[in-house]
C-alpha cells in the first residue's frame, strides 16, 4: 500500500490460542564459559565431529503442544495476515451492516470521546459507522490476532513517535499498512512494518543490501516513518490528509482537492481519490476505534510472550549467522528471527562504519557479552572451514529434494536433515523466510543415509553413564565436557526434540 514513487514500510501469537501459550518461546539458558574456552582451542576437532554427527530424530509430541506451535511459526513466517488487511482497505465497502451489538447512539458518543483526545478526525458519518461494524462482525479472530501481536510492537512504535512529536495514534497505521508483519511485501515491492518502497527508505536513511533491509527494522523504520509523517503534516496542515499522503503520494491529495472545488476535508476528497486510498483513512480510524474500545467488544489483551522492553541489542564485532547465535545461547532461531527481521538472509554482516545490532533476550545478553571473543572466534572458524569443504556438499549421494508440506517452515527442515537455514537458503537461492506448500528444496544432509522420519530416540549400545543438568548448562556446552559428542547426539539418546533443559534433569551420555 503506498504510493508508487514516493512511499514511505509474535508474536507472539495465534488468536485464542496465543493467550494460552505462556511457555511457547523457551528461557534461554545461559552460556558455559569454560565449555567455550575448551572449544575454541579445540575447534577443528569440533567441526569434523559436527559433519559426522548425527540427525536430530522426530520423537513422540504432545499433540495440543505441537498443534500450537505449528500455528504460531506459520503465523510467524506466512504473509496470510498481511494479505487479508490489504485487500480487505482495496476493497472497503460503506453499505449498511446489520450489528445489533453496537447501536448508532452507543458508537457516536465513544466516537465523540475518542475525537476529543485525538488531533484525528473522528466524527461520526454513516461510511466510519458501517466500516466499524463490518469489522466487528467479519474480521474478530484477524483483529484479535492483531491485538495479540501488537502487544510487542505498540510500545517501540509510541516511544518513537513520542521523541518524534507526533500523535501516539500513528500506531495503528501500522496496521493498516503491514498488518505488523516486519517482512511484509506489498505487490509493488513497499516493504516493512510501515511499507516503504526502496527509494523512500534510502532517502529516509534505512539501508537495503543483499544481506540487510532495514525497511524491517522495527525501530530503524519506525523513526524513518515518523520523520516522513512530519514532513507531510508540514505540508498540508492536517493529519488526515497526511495519511492519505503517505498513502498514495502529495501530488494525487493536492489533485483531489482541486477536483472536489477546493474542500480539504478527507470525507469531501475522498471520492477523487485513488480507489486504495479512498479505504484507507476509514480503516484507519475504524482500527483505532476497535483497538481504543476493545475490551468493550469482547477482545482479550494479552501479555507478551516476550515483550520488547525485555529486550536488548549488541553492535556484532564481525559477522555471524543467527544459526551460530542460536547455537552459543540457545535462543531458538524462530525467535531470533523474529527479534532481528531486517537480516534477509538470517546473516548479520560486519561492515567498517555500519552500526549492525544483534537483537536478544536480556536474559542472555551478559553471557554473550563475557563470552563475546570466543564467540566470534568459534563464527570464524566455521566460516573459513565452510569454504574448504564445499565440494562435498554436491555429491550426488549426498543431494536429497524435499517437497514443502503444509505447517513447514525453513527451522523445522533444517532441524529435519541436521543442517542450518542459513545452508538452505544458500542451496536454494533464497532471499526470504518465504516458503510456499509444494514447493521443492535442495538439501545436502549432514548424514544422507538417515532416516529423518524416526519417531523414537536412539538406543545407546555400550557403556554410557548419567548426567545431571545444572543451572546455566546448555546441550552445546555439555557435550564440549564429553570427547566425540554433540548436542545433536544427546538430543537423540534421550529423546529431546528442543532445546529447554532444566536443572536436576537426568541425561544419558555414551561412553563410546
Amino acid at each position: 500500500m503506498a504510493f508508487r514513487f514516493f512511499k514511505i514500510t509474535f508474536l507472539l501469537c495465534v488468536a485464542s490460542a496465543t493467550a494460552q501459550m505462556q511457555d511457547t518461546i523457551p528461557h534461554s539458558k545461559k552460556l558455559n564459559s569454560d565449555a567455550l574456552k575448551q572449544q575454541a582451542v579445540k575447534v577443528s576437532k569440533e567441526i569434523t565431529t559436527q559433519k559426522d554427527s548425527v540427525l536430530i530424530q522426530k520423537v513422540e509430541d504432545d499433540l495440543l503442544a505441537a498443534q500450537v506451535d505449528e500455528k504460531w511459526l506459520e503465523e510467524l513466517y506466512s504473509n496470510s495476515l498481511y494479505d487479508t488487511i490489504y485487500n480487505a482497505v482495496a476493497d472497503i465497502s460503506f453499505e449498511e451492516v446489520e450489528y445489533p451489538e453496537l447501536s448508532t447512539d452507543v458508537l457516536k458518543a465513544r466516537l465523540k470521546e475518542l475525537n476529543a483526545k485525538t488531533p484525528f478526525n473522528v466524527e461520526y458519518n454513516p461510511g466510519l459507522e458501517s466500516v466499524i461494524k463490518s469489522y466487528l462482525k467479519n474480521r474478530r479472530e484477524t483483529i484479535q490476532r492483531l491485538i495479540n501481536l501488537s502487544a510487542f510492537y505498540f510500545p517501540m512504535f509510541e516511544r518513537e513517535l513520542d521523541i518524534h512529536g507526533l500523535p501516539l495514534e500513528i500506531k495503528y497505521l501500522s496496521i493498516v499498512e503491514s498488518a505488523l508483519k516486519p517482512r511484509a511485501k506489498s505487490r509493488v515491492g513497499a516493504t516493512g512494518l510501515w511499507q516503504f518502497m526502496y527509494n523512500t527508505g534510502k532517502m529516509y536513511g534505512l539501508d537495503v543490501s543483499s544481506y540487510v533491509d532495514e525497511r524491517s527494522d522495527p525501530i530503524k523504520s519506525t523513526e524513518a516513518a515518523a520523520k516522513y509523517l512530519s514532513k507531510l503534516y508540514e505540508i498540508f496542515g492536517d493529519w488526515d490528509l497526511a495519511l492519505a499522503a503517505y498513502n498514495s503520494g502529495p501530488g494525487n491529495v493536492t489533485k483531489a482537492i482541486r477536483r472536489s472545488g477546493g474542500y480539504q476535508n478527507y470525507w469531501n476528497i475522498r471520492n477523487h481519490l485513488p480507489r486504495e486510498t479512498a479505504g484507507y483513512l476509514p480503516a484507519f480510524l475504524a482500527t483505532m476505534y476497535i483497538f481504543e474500545y476493545a475490551e468493550s467488544h469482547g477482545f482479550k489483551q494479552p501479555k507478551p510472550e516476550l515483550a520488547y522492553f525485555e529486550t536488548d541489542t549488541i553492535h556484532v564485532k564481525q559477522m555471524i549467522t543467527l544459526d551460530q547465535v542460536s547455537e552459543f545461547t540457545g535462543v531458538e532461531i524462530e525467535e531470533l528471527q523474529f527479534l532481528n527481521p531486517s537480516y534477509k538472509l538470517d546473516i548479520i554482516p560486519y561492515i567498517k562504519d555500519e552500526n549492525y545490532t544483534l537483537r536478544l533476550p536480556r536474559t542472555v545478553i551478559g553471557d554473550f557479552v563475557t563470552n563475546e571473543d570466543q564467540i566470534y572466534a568459534l563464527a570464524k572458524a566455521e566460516f573459513d572451514e565452510r569454504e574448504k569443504p564445499l565440494p562435498q556438499f554436491f555429491e550426488a549421494q549426498s543431494k536429497t529434494t524435499y517437497k514443502v508440506r503444509s505447517g513447514d517452515f525453513l527451522g523445522k527442515i533444517a532441524r529435519q536433515y541436521g543442517v542450518r537455514v542459513s545452508q538452505i537458503k544458500q542451496w536454494n537461492g533464497l532471499r526470504t523466510n518465504d516458503i510456499k506448500i509444494g514447493q521443492r528444496l535442495t538439501l545436502y544432509p549432514n548424514n544422507p543415509n538417515k532416516t529423518v522420519a524416526s519417531t523414537t530416540s536412539k538406543t545407546i549400545t555400550g557403556k554410557s553413564l548419567i548426567y545431571t543438568v545444572k543451572t546455566g548448562d546448555t546441550l552445546w556446552g555439555i557435550a564440549q565436557k564429553f570427547p566425540g559428542v554433540s548436542a545433536d547426539n544427546i538430543k537423540e539418546w534421550n529423546g529431546i526434540s528442543g532445546s529447554k533443559l532444566k536443572p536436576g534433569m537426568k541425561l544419558k551420555i555414551s561412553k563410546g
